[in-house]
């Protein structure tokens, strides 16, 4: 089984100039990896909505891509999700860091810890693309192949529980994240500089 730094790692060294969502247990580590407007660090969040969030930039930005980072008890939250970014083909990439628990709220076993295939899942949802990974060097092999070519894609990756986590702290408030992202990508504004915090 690998870390979820480690996991982090190898995904920062095949991200390309993709947008990057981070959410949960992952908004806590990517940030020490990787500071470029194209990051979004989604906190607040709301557990579970980071790949709908993902699809609509990636269908908005087709020629950029999106790789979403979700956890196993954010993805169990929503998991029509799946369903829904089958339906929406464009270059999406999930990747799942399954640790078996819901390491922000208390270190909760997840439903189902150890017993659920999300490969599975997202080839049964539509997602033909489904990968898993077990083990450090098995992701290091394949994570260019799970993280190129057409999306949607789901990469399944074990990772050892850390218990004891509090919720992380966004590297820089949501507006400024917005407008830094929204730059990067070329659109309008959401929030103008002459309004306020």
């Amino acid at each position: 089984m690998m870390t979820q730094a480690q996991a982090l790692q190898v995904l920062a060294r095949h991200r390309g100039t993709r947008v990057v969502i981070a959410s949960m247990g992952s908004a806590a580590v990517w940030p020490g990896l990787s500071d470029t407007p194209l990051d979004f660090v989604h906190i607040p969040s709301s557990m579970g909505q980071a790949p709908a969030l993902g699809l609509g930039l990636a269908l908005a930005h087709p020629t950029r891509g999106c790789i979403v980072l979700s956890g196993d008890g954010s993805l169990l939250m929503n998991l029509g999700c799946l369903v829904t970014i089958a339906a929406h083909p464009t270059d999406l990439y999930l990747v799942v860091l399954d640790n078996g628990l819901y390491e922000i709220t208390g270190g909760q076993p997840t439903a189902g810890s150890g017993c659920i295939d999300f490969a599975a899942l997202a080839r049964a949802a539509g997602i033909s693309r489904a990968y898993a990974f077990a083990e450090l060097a098995s992701w290091e092999a394949g994570a260019a192949a799970a993280l190129s070519g057409p999306g949607p894609t789901l990469s399944w990756l074990r990772i050892e529980g850390r218990r004891g986590q509090g919720v992380p702290t966004p590297p820089r408030p949501m507006r400024e994240q917005i407008r830094r992202l929204q730059q990067a990508l070329g659109v309008e504004a959401l929030f103008p500089e002459n309004k306020g915090e």
